[in-house]
C-alpha cells in the first residue's frame, strides 16, 4: 500500500521516516520528495508497505502525530492524475491551450514568432507569435 506523509520538517530523513513506520511492519520504500531545481525537501514523502493491514494501522496511529516539531499528516496515497496534453499555457498566453509568449492565438505551435501556415519568423501576420498576431514591428 502506498502511503502519503505530509507536513514534514526539512530535517526529517528517509531513514528516520522508515524507522518510524517500521514499528508497524516492513517498509519496502521511503522517498522524501525534493524540489528539482534546489534539491530542498518539499515537505512530503511517499512510503510503500506490502501488508495493507499493517499500513492501515500505521496510518491510523501516525496521522496527526508529532515528528520533529511538526504535526504530520498520514493517509493513503492517491494515484497520480493523468495530465491532458495541450494545457501548458505560457507567458501571457491569453488562456489558450497552446501557450506562447504574449500570443492571442497560443503561439506555442511553431515557437517564437511562428505562423501556422509558414515557416517560423519574427514578423508573422497570422497564427500567433511574439506579441500577438499583427505586424507591430
Amino acid at each position: 500500500m502506498n502511503i502519503y506523509v505530509g507536513n514534514l520538517s526539512r530535517t526529517v530523513t528517509e531513514d528516520a521516516l522508515r524507522k518510524l513506520f517500521e514499528a508497524f511492519g516492513a517498509v519496502s520504500s521511503a522517498k522524501i520528495m525534493t524540489d528539482k531545481f534546489t534539491g530542498e525537501p518539499r515537505g512530503f514523502a511517499f512510503l510503500t508497505m506490502e501488508d495493507e493491514e499493517q499500513a492501515q494501522q500505521a496510518i491510523n496511529a501516525l496521522d496527526n502525530s508529532d515528528l520533529e516539531g511538526q504535526r504530520i499528516r498520514v493517509n493513503t496515497a492517491r494515484p497520480p492524475q493523468p495530465r491532458t496534453p495541450g494545457q501548458g499555457g505560457g507567458f501571457r498566453s491569453g488562456g489558450s491551450s497552446q501557450g506562447g509568449y504574449r500570443s492571442s492565438n497560443g503561439g506555442g505551435q511553431g515557437g517564437f514568432g511562428a505562423s501556422r501556415e509558414r515557416t517560423p519568423g519574427f514578423r508573422s501576420n497570422s497564427g500567433g507569435g511574439f506579441r500577438g498576431n499583427k505586424d507591430r514591428y
